[in-house]
């Protein structure tokens, strides 16, 4: 029979896209440190020792935005000459303009609206403890991983990719690791089979240990299969912002919206309200409502309250979806304003997320779980057991409608139907 799996990809901040990224949240931060108004939209691209900057900016904030970028660029790690990028030789170009004063009418501080139509979707399951799908936090724990060893040795570079493919049962629940795909960059003096052990037993195996999988089980593994990668990273390929839509979000396990996050001020509701999703994903299952969530938001440019709120717990949900909605609406301040003052997101938080991640990382903001208990009380999931058929069982609740009233909950509910025929 075929086996079921499903795969997902990471990126290490040494890719040219994330080079990209990592520029633009940069010169975010250096603007929000000195202006926490700020208004920011900016792209980048990076190609062999070439970076341009542009976008909209309207700050009070004094920048040296060439500066900025020289220094995301050496953190990351591009600092040999002979790579064909590095920080101190790269040409860097500004195109950088000030915001339409017809998008400030409508999300400025006093209107409150969001800075642009669309939809953000947000996921969680408890497929690992950081309530990630397994296929994308292995992926990100395995760059996180080569990332930490490009900064130990000079013979690999910052360009890395990797990729893990995960069987499920017919349940969706975890069976095992099935392929792991690791490809970094590398000096031409690391032979191509010590590089292949040195990443296996130093990058793949602890990687995997750390979430309760042996190496030996993994039937495929490969490492660098192409062979050498000496040539990588914007010498090999051009790097644009906002090309790892997927990358920074959850593999493709869950919906994505199509907007990306980095370089963009959190009025920017691509960005913000997929950080409220997640976070509203995340606590309705660390509540226990449902195994796994994925939550969309809406919004119509210039208006803040969201113009529609969606939760999917595929069959998974202890309660409805709808309920689960109404929860989340009676729980959460959804509007930009909502968002950026319960995540302090006028603050530079904001290049660390394009290194490591937005996601299923413990100190961001948006991944805190302090009203799954709230929610938990209000949905009265103490009188709520669904048996191994999806039926509710005899003498529990089919639903559960919650009112917080001060601090008293009210409770109404309806038997299942078997139970009101007798039958239970």
């Amino acid at each position: 029979m075929e086996k079921r799996l499903f795969t997902s990809e990471c990126v290490t901040n040494g890719h040219p896209d994330k080079v990209a990224d990592s520029i633009s949240d940069a010169i975010l931060d250096a603007c929000l440190t000195q202006d926490p108004g700020s208004r920011v939209a900016c792209e980048t691209m990076v190609t062999t020792n070439f970076c341009i900057i542009c976008g909209e900016i309207t700050t009070k904030a004094v920048v040296d935005y060439k500066e900025i970028a020289r220094e995301a660029i050496r953190k990351i790690g591009y600092v040999y000459p002979g790579d064909g990028f590095d920080a101190d030789s790269v040409e860097i170009q500004c195109r950088i303009h000030t915001q339409s004063a017809d998008i400030a009418l409508g999300t400025n501080d006093e209107v409150g609206g969001a800075g642009d139509q669309g939809m953000m979707f947000g996921g969680a399951c408890t497929q690992t403890p950081e309530l990630m799908p397994l296929p994308v936090a292995l992926s990100r724990a395995l760059c996180n991983r080569l990332t930490e060893c490009v900064h130990s040795t000079d013979l690999l570079r910052p360009d890395g990719k990797t990729q893990v493919t995960v069987e499920y049962d017919e349940n969706g629940k975890v069976i095992g690791v099935d392929t792991v795909v690791v490809s970094i960059m590398h000096s031409a003096d690391f032979e191509m089979e010590e590089l292949r052990k040195y990443v296996r037993d130093g990058v793949v195996a602890p990687v995997l240990k750390n979430y309760g999988f042996d190496i030996a089980d993994v039937a495929h593994i490969h490492i660098n299969p192409t062979g050498n990668f000496v040539i990588g990273g914007p010498n090999g390929d051009t790097g644009l912002t906002g090309r790892k839509i997927i990358v920074d979000t959850y593999g493709g396990y869950f919906s994505h919206g199509g907007g990306a996050f980095s370089g963009k001020d959190p009025t920017k509701v691509d960005r913000s309200a997929a950080y409220m999703a997640r976070y509203m994903a995340k606590n309705l299952v660390a509540a226990g409502l449902a195994e796994q969530v994925q939550v969309q938001l809406a919004y119509a440019i210039g208006v803040a309250e969201p113009v529609s709120v969606r939760v999917d717990s595929y069959g998974t949900g202890k309660i409805s979806d709808e309920k689960m909605t109404e929860l989340l609406r009676a729980t959460v301040d959804m509007t930009p304003g909502g968002i950026i003052s319960r995540f302090q997101l006028r603050r530079p938080i904001y290049a660390p997320t394009a290194a490591a991640g937005h996601f299923g990382v413990e100190d961001r903001p948006w991944e805190a779980t302090d009203i799954a208990d709230k929610l938990k009380a209000l949905a009265g999931t103490s009188l709520i057991y669904k048996d191994s058929r999806g039926d509710f069982a005899r003498g529990r609740l089919r639903e559960v409608n919650s009112v917080h009233l001060g601090t008293h909950i009210e409770l109404s509910f309806t038997l299942c139907e078997a139970e009101q025929e007798g039958l239970c």
